[in-house]
């Protein structure tokens, strides 16, 4: 698991491993990473499917629930395809943009 911190925000990837794995990793590593807001860079999984990012709902709900932010990046499956409890954008730089706008919200009590 590769993990590339910047400020209150990790991206959290890996190449070459199974979506069970990498949900495996990320479960253990994730009292480390509790008070970052985190990003799921998936762009390693050459397929993926809505079921599949179901997979990370719980964890999404229980960061958010938090007040975190909680960002999964693939171009693979289309964000009208998932709950919209679950964030999901196309680009890292969306996921970056996202978790800035839901920071100021927080600040703003939004």
């Amino acid at each position: 698991m590769i993990f590339d911190k910047d400020g209150t925000t990790t991206i959290v990837f890996q190449e070459k491993t199974s979506l069970s794995t990498f949900m495996e990793n990320l479960n253990n590593t994730y009292p480390k990473l509790k008070h970052d807001n985190i990003v799921i860079n998936l762009f390693s999984f050459s397929k993926l499917a809505a079921n599949d990012v179901l997979e990370f709902l719980d964890i999404s709900n229980t960061h958010k629930s938090t007040g975190k932010s909680f960002v999964l990046v693939t171009d693979k499956v289309s964000y009208d395809e998932i709950p919209d409890e679950i964030s999901l954008v196309p680009t890292l730089q969306e996921a970056m943009d996202l978790i800035e706008m839901e920071e100021i919200e927080r600040d703003l009590d939004i």
